[in-house]
């Protein structure tokens, strides 16, 4: 009986997945992967799949984008009961792969991830490590979810990274990688308001702002190429967090090659921080992103807590 589940999405990277499968079959084949193969059809047929596998499965791949893998990284969590995880696997073939880029070897700001090929044999080879993971709680549209956690491995924000995320759904499908990217984040400028929020770092004393944007990130990398928090480990058990203030559009547009670059972290218009815990509270409701994905839509409380060491990764 085969010990891993491959979870592929065929619509992944513009059907980029879709092209591919054929040939990443064959090549987890020929490296002596023994697995079985389930295509999702549908939002959330992932999550649901990775929650069910440890009843059978040693290991779960996912094939796709950030999307896909956040989904699976939800099923096994909840799967856990948030306690160590069954080994996840990915083969980065997503418009946005930034989880694959804090694999070992680290993917050096602006250089190229590794490839199909190569996330096959790290598959193969099964080496793992215990990374971090992030869990967030919010307030709901639907009341009687309230208490039901949402996970990322990556990173989250609010502010004008959220809304870029909300905008990128709407792009042509022609669109794709960077140039997607951008697309959304020039559509957001049109037309962004920046939010107030009470922001509370662990048991520091909270502090109260406009923002731009804010980010925690258990990743470097947000939106394919914003190297957002380039410091940042996978697996020290820490949040990194990055807070701006209310900057106008020139600023921002100034921000953009330096975030890209990573070069942004001194600017005196932001701040860089460190912590397990982050609680965020606005009066008007806020857009919450996890790794790409809309997990709230307009909440006025969020609280995301650090769960040190609990995803295990195939590296």
């Amino acid at each position: 009986m085969p010990s891993t589940l491959v979870i592929y999405n065929p619509i992944a990277g513009h059907g980029r997945v879709q092209a591919h499968w054929l040939l990443v079959k064959k090549a987890l084949r020929q490296a002596g992967v023994e697995f079985d193969a389930v295509a999702t059809h549908a939002s959330l047929d992932a999550m649901l799949l990775a929650e069910q596998a440890p009843q059978k499965y040693s290991a779960v791949v996912g094939i796709g984008g950030d999307g896909t893998v956040h989904e699976i990284v939800n099923g096994l969590m909840r799967a856990s009961g948030e306690g160590e995880t069954i080994a996840m696997g990915v083969v980065p073939l997503g418009n946005g792969n930034d989880f694959a880029k804090v694999i070992p070897p680290d993917t050096s700001i602006g250089g190229k991830l590794f490839d199909w090929r190569a996330a096959v044999q790290k598959i193969a080879r099964m080496q793992t490590q215990l990374f971090d993971a992030g869990r967030i709680l919010g307030d709901h549209l639907r009341p009687e979810m309230n208490e039901v956690p949402h996970y990322f491995m990556n990173g989250m924000d609010v502010g004008f990274g959220a809304q870029s995320a909300l905008n990128f759904r709407t792009l042509p499908k022609f669109l794709t990688g960077m140039s997607a990217y951008l697309a959304a984040v020039l559509k957001t400028m049109i037309d962004y308001r920046i939010p107030h929020v009470r922001i509370q770092l662990d048991d520091q004393r909270p502090f109260e702002q406009f923002t731009t944007m804010t980010a925690i990130t258990n990743g470097r990398c947000l939106g394919n190429g914003f190297w957002v928090c380039p410091d940042a480990r996978a697996d020290d058990g820490l949040f990194d967090v990055m807070v701006t203030q209310d900057v106008g559009r020139l600023t921002i547009m100034r921000l953009i090659p330096k975030i890209m670059r990573g070069t942004h972290v001194n600017e005196p218009i932001l701040r860089m921080y460190r912590a397990r815990r982050v609680v965020i509270e606005s009066h008007k409701p806020i857009v919450v992103e996890a790794d790409g994905e809309i997990p709230y839509l307009e909440t006025h409380h969020l609280k995301a807590e650090i769960l040190h060491k609990k995803l295990r990764v195939i590296v």
